[in-house]
């Protein structure tokens, strides 16, 4: 029997194509480029704010048993309050009538003007000390949101007389506006320019320095383009954008950079120009793909998820780590085949000299400290990974909840309007409590039910709630305001208790079906269908990373050790986002918002992300040991030079990443604030602790082990990361 050789997966053929022919590929990419462009003039609008579960989940039942026991004129059902107050006028004055109807009946607003106020009847309507009013309305579309919004804005404090509004259709527009002004402020103003500043530094040369930012945004239009397609089909979430770009950049300039540097490094070696493009096409780009692979992987993994917002962040990360992956093969080598050594132009002194210099391996800092570790590798280990064991324990204090009204910037409508109905109706919420219950005619139903209204009315919890029946008496809604934010800590914990305590109390012994709906229930089936299937999902993407490392390594100490230090560094990263959002260690420092929990997509996300992220060093790292490895047969040797060779250019890659989600951290959505330090701390840590103290440390203890293979696996097939070794002019050959 004749042994199989390894399994030809060639990305040099690609890379010395596109480079030969470089203008051909060029044009099709910015041919590509228009059409995403014209994809997304169109679709765009079809992404949403929305966030729901696809599970169909108590309070999606809840909402359509409703509805069909109560159907209403969508026009008619209320989904924001106007607050009009004035220190001045009672209600009675005939000043503050006049204001109101003028604020009505002028407006072109068209929910507005078919809007019941106290002047056509309703006590209801104003408030206790009679100096203000709540206008109840129906907002049918975001272009009408958009025009109260602002014409509260522009009479807010108009004379004697104080206007806001709050509700659903105003909170989602201004959280629309927030993330589009983080991804503006934050991505786009800080983590560009800061990228841009720190691939200058690496590379030492505008040109060289331009192309990774340029790869990246080709990448994001193209994918966003494709996003806005699938829109078309599915339902995505809005927040989509900001994913889809901040994970653009990191990988479109990471994958970018591990290409050019081994160009540059292989040009310093003598090869020609075309033979540079293919020898680090057969190595640089093959370990891309592994890397792009890997993480994939990892985003496969969130589609788990039974949630609309994090399928959709799913398919924002996957769409452009492929379109990413891509143009790292195909757009990047044409363009080196076009510069050739102008890639190296407008050097920046002083910086440029070192950097060139830098280009060719070992780095001599870098080299410095692995050899260090090297010479102490269980105290390297030992203190390094009781470190990250010590950070990582605060994971254990994590609460999880949600983003609510409370939680934005006090300049924003909703979050002014809240306020403002919270101090003049204390009882009344555009989010009740809505608790549907079939078979109402039932004997005992109704005594359970006037029971549980009563038992809620004297809870401080909650408001005093109305009870409705449909018209053929056989379904009844109770409609109970829960206090303050609905999507507080609070108010999910008594609508919690609510669900699992009070109502089965209550209904016992009657033969009702009784759901709870209202958005203090959907938070938390949303906290449901994100943390149940989390174990599933962490345990598919390790099952799966472990496994594909094992191929591409042949070894499953390799895999394994991957596996478990990426584990460590999103540990540590978890436990510093408990002790800064939640216990406020240093988050005026940094300049965040303490809450009392952690976004409840955020821990999940960030395992998937980070899990992604750090494998695209590891597998660089990986695959530049092996190299060495496979020529020299030393396992020491080859750690130091992988270490040491690889070591500046994925501290850069790592920084430019930071970069780019310290512009998240830097925004007003706390949710994005989390995310983004969440990701900048663990890739501090992974491109810093475990690739120079911990992985080092870990191979030397291990020896020869490292490469093992269990011989019931030799039936795997040999995937080479490290390619074949391309001649002088761009020629295999085999070692």
């Amino acid at each position: 029997n004749r042994e199989l050789g390894p399994m030809k997966l060639s990305t040099q053929t690609p890379a010395a194509a596109s480079a030969r022919r470089p203008w051909r590929t060029i044009s099709a990419w910015i041919a590509v480029s228009i059409l995403a462009v014209a994809a997304m003039a169109f679709g765009l609008g079809n992404l949403t704010t929305d966030g729901e579960p696809t599970n169909n989940p108590e309070s999606d039942r809840a909402e359509d048993a409703r509805l069909a026991a109560f159907p209403q004129d969508p026009s008619s059902a209320v989904t924001d309050v106007v607050v009009i107050r004035s220190e001045d006028y009672t209600v009675d004055s005939p000043r503050f009538e006049g204001y109101v109807r003028d604020f009505v009946a002028e407006s072109e607003i068209t929910a507005l003007g078919r809007a019941r106020t106290y002047l056509d009847g309703g006590e209801a309507l104003v408030s206790e000390d009679r100096h203000a009013t709540i206008i109840p309305i129906a907002l049918s579309d975001d272009g009408e949101t958009e025009t109260l919004v602002e014409k509260v804005e522009a009479v807010a404090d108009e004379g004697p007389f104080a206007v806001s509004v709050t509700g659903t259709e105003t909170l989602d527009h201004d959280f629309n506006l927030l993330s589009q002004e983080d991804l503006e402020n934050g991505e786009l103003k800080c983590g560009l320019p800061a990228a841009l500043i720190i691939l200058l530094l690496v590379f030492g040369a505008g040109v060289a320095g331009l192309i990774p930012l340029l790869m990246a945004i080709m990448a994001i239009v193209v994918a966003l383009g494709l996003a806005t397609l699938l829109a078309q089909q599915f339902e995505l979430s809005v927040f989509l954008i900001n994913m889809l770009t901040g994970m653009g950049l990191a990988l479109g300039i990471d994958y970018s950079l591990f290409v050019v540097s081994r160009y540059r490094e292989e040009r310093g070696q003598g090869r020609s120009e075309l033979g540079a493009i293919e020898a680090s096409g057969a190595t640089a780009s093959r370990a891309v793909f592994f890397s792009g692979s890997v993480f994939v992987v990892a985003m496969l993994g969130m589609l788990l998820v039974p949630n609309s917002i994090m399928r959709s962040l799913a398919v924002g990360a996957i769409l452009v780590g492929i379109v990413s992956v891509v143009a790292a093969l195909t757009l990047l080598p044409a363009v080196l085949g076009l510069l050739g050594d102008k890639v190296d132009a407008l050097r920046i002194p002083l910086v440029g000299r070192r950097s060139l210099e830098a280009s060719n391996p070992e780095g001599r800092f870098w080299g410095a400290i692995v050899r260090r570790v090297l010479r102490r590798p269980v105290v390297s280990l030992a203190l390094s990974a009781g470190a990250l064991l010590l950070l990582a324990l605060p994971v254990f204090r994590m609460d999880v909840g949600t983003s609510g009204v409370s939680e934005l910037p006090d300049r924003f409508a909703s979050k002014q309007g809240f306020v403002a109905l919270e101090r003049d109706f204390p009882g009344a919420t555009t989010d009740p409590v809505e608790i549907v219950v079939s078979n109402a005619s039932a004997r005992g139903v109704q005594t359970a039910l006037q029971g549980l209204r009563s038992d809620l009315a004297a809870d401080p919890r909650f408001g005093s709630g109305e009870i409705e029946r449909s018209a053929d008496g056989q379904v009844a809604l109770l409609s109970v305001p829960v206090n303050g934010d609905a999507s507080s800590t609070a108010a999910t914990e008594a609508v919690s208790k609510l669900r699992e305590e009070s109502i089965p109390e209550a209904f016992e012994g009657t033969n009702a079906e009784v759901l709870v709906g209202g958005t203090s229930s959907e938070n938390i089936d949303y906290f449901d269908s994100v943390i149940d299937p989390a174990p599933f999902v962490i345990a598919f993407v390790l099952l799966l990373t472990f496994v594909l490392l094992t191929i591409v390594f042949r070894s499953v100490v390799v895999a394994g050790t991957a596996v478990l230090l990426n584990l460590l560094s999103v540990g540590a990263a978890y436990g510093l986002l408990v002790l800064v959002f939640q216990e406020g260690v240093g988050a005026d420092l940094f300049g965040f918002q303490q809450t009392d929990t952690i976004e409840a997509w955020v821990p999940l996300f960030l395992f998937s992300v980070l899990f992604g992220l750090s494998m695209d060093y590891q597998v660089f790292l990986l695959s530049r040991i092996r190299e060495r490895h496979v020529q020299t047969g030393d396992t020491t040797a080859a750690v130091t030079f992988g270490v040491g060779s690889t070591a500046r250019i994925i501290t850069g890659a790592a920084l430019i990443i930071v970069a780019v989600f310290s512009g998240f951290a830097r925004g007003d959505l706390i949710m994005f604030q989390q995310m983004g330090f969440g990701v900048a701390v663990a890739l501090l840590i992974d491109a810093t602790v475990i690739r120079s103290v911990l992985l080092p440390s870990a191979m030397k203890l291990l020896g020869e082990w490292n490469w093992y293979l269990p011989a019931w696996l030799e039936w795997l097939p040999r995937v080479e990361v490290e390619g074949p070794r391309p001649d002088g002019q761009g020629r295999a050959v085999l070692d």
